[in-house]
């Protein structure tokens, strides 16, 4: 009976860990090679790789720069707010990523 308890309890890890296995962000490029970052919901950041996430956070962080007429970049700041992108949409799936960075800065700048 405990052999096939643990043998059932393996197999539903591997299923559910396996739901949201990882991909590149070229799953989500069109014909032409372009994404549109302003369509990418926060399940798609979630279940991309790190290295993916991390660029595309990098890239809304200029986008966002750029829209506010800033020229500098925050390294240490950018982090922690990726980190938190990051979080916010693994609870949010469905949620749009510039939704979601959207309230996160509003929450940053929000008087305490």
């Amino acid at each position: 009976m405990r052999i096939l308890f643990s043998t059932a309890a393996t197999a539903l890890f591997l299923v559910s860990s396996s739901a949201y296995a990882a991909v590149g962000l070229d799953t989500y490029v069109d014909k032409n090679g372009f994404l549109d970052v302003q369509a990418l919901t926060c399940g798609q950041l979630a279940d991309t790789y790190q290295e993916d996430a991390n660029a595309l956070a990098n890239w809304y962080s200029g986008w966002y720069n750029g829209l506010a007429k800033k020229h500098y970049y925050h390294y240490s700041r950018v982090a922690g707010e990726e980190h938190m992108v990051i979080v916010y949409c693994k609870q949010h799936r469905d949620e749009k990523i510039i939704h979601a960075l959207d309230k996160i800065f509003k929450e940053e700048r929000a008087p305490k």
